[in-house]
């Protein structure tokens, strides 16, 4: 499964002055933007879509950024899409919907 196109959904949730929460997010986003995978940013995770075990480094990444960003400690929701057979794309999820304005 390690080679294996796949989804991650990761909210980190770091706990730490609640002045300081948002820039934390904002470094753990940063480490997501630089590892040269694609993303989508939402309003509650990030989608990272990548192999397995470049998805998961990056995982470990943004969690260590929020301690350098000075997280006492932090809270990481995962969610994992994978297929047996095929790659598992953001497109195919949610492309319908990229040129919609809702909100």
């Amino acid at each position: 499964m390690k080679d294996k196109q796949v989804n991650v959904a990761i909210q980190v949730l770091p706990f730490a002055n609640p002045s300081e929460t948002y820039s934390i997010v904002d470094k753990a986003i940063a480490v997501i933007e630089q590892s040269g995978l694609k993303y989508r940013v939402t309003p509650f995770e990030t989608v990272i879509e990548g192999k397995y075990s470049e998805v998961m480094e990056v995982v470990l990444k943004a969690q260590e950024a929020c301690y350098d960003g000075r997280a006492e400690s932090v809270l990481c929701n995962l969610k994992i899409q994978s297929h047996s057979q095929k790659e598992v794309t953001i497109e195919d999820k949610t492309g319908k919907y990229d040129n919609k304005k809702g909100c």
